[in-house]
């Protein structure tokens, strides 16, 4: 599909796509479709049928349909390990021309503005070291879901700095004066510190965030959604950068809790899961630069700095 097909395909298209998947896939069409917000490149559609509600998510890439794949695999081995998920039921490209998943409505609300949101936290970090059990092979967003094998990073170190570009990373920051010197010969300790692991690699969620999260009204989370992300990493730095970053201290803290870490540990992990973080900007700096949004690379230097840490010195 062009560019130029992509862009055509409207609310409205995408509307008659969804009632045509369902159709296909149940025999009848659908008494209601409802549009619901998806993101950047998704289309999303709450679907109302004789048979029950669902989901059915879209895309106009047709790049996406792996990811598509990637997460019913995820989503398949995170239910047998004891996670609430809203189960996968197909995807495909053949019906619309387009990737598309449909999968079944999962009671409740996003847990973003939930009044038991640290609760509900708390068990995210249960459910995060649940996540953490089902074991992968290789690093990265291409593991075990897919039969390619040439596009694998068969080992961490491979994966840091052949597909996460950590090196390149670090040298961008210092080329930008992101970071003092002191910061730059910290984070390039604690990188080639993370060189030298040979860890095991498991299933991370890769946006343990949440948004991500469907609770009902006494707090009970009923699924966790949205893996698009999730990759074959090493635990529990990666999903922890993640999950933590955008959190208050005492939302850290229970979340952490729910995971199962010790205070001490937290102390000594806390490097690693800041340079993972730190790292993970890097993209969005690059784009500033690259925008030449200099008050926005100001914005970014001033949360680099720890500036915005107000618990430590």
């Amino acid at each position: 599909m062009s560019a130029a097909q992509e862009s055509a395909i409207t609310s409205r298209k995408a509307r008659s796509y969804a009632i045509k998947v369902i159709e296909h896939h149940f025999g009848s069409k659908p008494k209601r479709v409802v549009a619901r917000a998806g993101g950047l490149s998704n289309f999303v559609f709450e679907v109302h049928h004789e048979l029950g509600d669902f989901i059915v998510r879209m895309n106009a890439d047709l790049g996406k349909l792996k990811d598509f794949l990637k997460e019913q695999w995820a989503v398949t081995k995170a239910s047998e390990a004891g996670v609430p998920t809203a189960k996968i039921l197909e995807v495909g490209t053949d019906i619309i021309g387009i990737p598309y998943m449909i999968l079944p409505k999962v009671a409740g609300l996003e847990a973003t503005h939930h009044p038991e949101r640290l609760r509900i936290l708390r068990e995210m970090g249960r459910l995060t070291a649940l996540i953490h059990s089902v074991k992968t092979s290789s690093f990265g967003h291409t593991f075990d879901w897919s039969g390619n094998q040439l596009s694998r990073n068969e080992n961490w170190r491979e994966y840091l700095n052949t597909e996460l570009k950590a090196d390149a990373r670090v040298q961008l920051l210092d080329q930008l004066k992101m970071l003092t010197g002191d910061q730059l010969k910290r984070l390039r300790s604690v990188v080639r510190q993370m060189e030298r692991w040979d860890p095991t690699p498991v299933l991370n969620h890769g946006d343990m965030r949440l948004k991500n999260v469907i609770a009902d009204s006494s707090g009970a989370i009923t699924a966790v959604i949205d893996w698009e992300c999730c990759a074959s990493n090493v635990a529990p730095y990666w999903d922890l950068s993640l999950a933590l970053h955008d959190l208050s201290v005492d939302a850290k803290q229970e979340f952490l809790l729910g995971y199962g870490l010790m205070e001490n540990q937290v102390r000594e992990m806390a490097p690693i899961i800041k340079a993972i973080n730190i790292i993970n900007y890097v993209p969005y700096v690059e784009r500033a630069a690259s925008d030449e949004d200099f008050a926005r690379l100001e914005h970014y230097r001033t949360r680099l700095s720890g500036a915005l840490d107000l618990y430590s010195l």
